[in-house]
């Protein structure tokens, strides 16, 4: 198959990533979405910044279909000279020889050095039915012991992995975290176009934590004014706790330009009433203030005790959505495993 012309030949001469990813060739097209190969050179991403919450990460593709208004991961396609924010769940990248390139990589991985999977793309997207990436790098952890690993999702296409998940966890620490930031099925599909109902993921947490897999909730992000209601948060850390998880955490919206660049036209869409308070709220910065992000901490504290959430998993689950701390902010919010 040919290239597609992304890249015309009057721009710039292109290097690293942005040259693989021109290179890449086109494996489908339809519904405004489209697949191309990425041959990377490396699949374990070391987090050098002072502050990340773990120390490696594995993004299986390049760009997500769930198409989230509010993802922060969009920057990540300017790497590759895609700067319209839209072109992330447009232009999706699977990355090839995944399972070849993790095994040479994880002698790098010492005891105690967390692992996550998930941290800039969703890796039960829906390319993941046809390209089978995250299961080729599951695969390659069940043949290893004494890991720790942390799987982030909004997918209930993760319990097609469930009996791989228990071959993991018989010699490894794993968690699996299912992302759901609220349980309107109507806001869901506003905030969420693509990505699987929120019933869907709670079931699916349920299922997994069911097959003896530690499995719980991550709230992320909480949208002031949209989903962090303390009665709506409630609904979620109530049902979490029904559904058998072992955990639930939140963490506000962390909104780059990138991303604001999506979202804040969408807000003045949907919700015209909140735009002129977002703007002032991420106007020099992009985090909320640390007031805020306080009271949502302590509100969860609360609503986690309340509801009997609580147990030894807590300490292996005090990491949340990864962005807070790949922005280097200082954050009060729990940890991902």
């Amino acid at each position: 198959m040919a290239s597609s012309p992304l890249f015309p030949d009057s721009k710039p001469k292109l290097v690293g990533i942005a040259r693989l990813a021109s290179d890449g060739e086109s494996l489908r097209q339809g519904h405004d979405v489209e697949y191309f190969t990425l041959p990377v050179r490396s699949l374990l991403n070391r987090c050098t910044g002072v502050r990340m919450p773990f120390t490696w990460t594995i993004n299986p593709y390049r760009g997500c279909e769930f198409a989230c208004k509010y993802c922060y991961a969009r920057y990540t396609h300017e790497f590759m000279e895609l700067r319209d924010g839209v072109d992330f769940e447009q232009k999706i990248f699977v990355k090839q020889h995944a399972a070849d390139l993790l095994r040479q990589e994880l002698r790098q991985v010492k005891p105690g050095e967390e692992i996550a999977i998930g941290t800039a793309t969703d890796p039960y997207q829906p390319a993941e039915r046809r390209f089978e990436v995250t299961r080729a790098i599951l695969e390659e952890f069940a043949r290893h012991r004494g890991l720790e690993i942390g799987i982030v999702t909004k997918s209930n296409l993760v319990l097609r992995d469930i009996e791989l998940f228990q071959q993991i966890a018989r010699n490894n620490r794993l968690f699996v975290n299912i992302t759901i930031t609220t349980l309107n099925v109507d806001l869901a599909r506003m905030l969420e176009p693509r990505a699987p109902r929120p019933d869907l993921r709670l079931e699916a947490m349920q299922k997994l934590s069911q097959a003896g897999i530690p499995a719980g909730v991550i709230c992320a992000p909480v949208l002031p004014g949209i989903t962090d209601s303390p009665r709506d948060l409630e609904a979620l850390v109530k049902a979490t706790a029904q559904a058998g998880g072992k955990y639930i955490f939140a963490n506000s919206l962390f909104l780059k330009p990138c991303s604001a660049a999506v979202f804040l036209p969408f807000l003045e869409k949907e919700f015209p009433q909140l735009i002129e308070s977002y703007r002032q709220r991420y106007k020099d910065r992009a985090f909320l203030s640390a007031s805020y992000r306080r009271r949502l901490s302590q509100l969860m504290a609360r609503l986690r005790q309340k509801h009997g959430i609580r147990s030894d998993y807590d300490r292996y689950s005090q990491r949340t959505h990864p962005a807070a701390a790949a922005a280097s902010e200082p954050s009060d919010q729990m940890k991902l495993f």
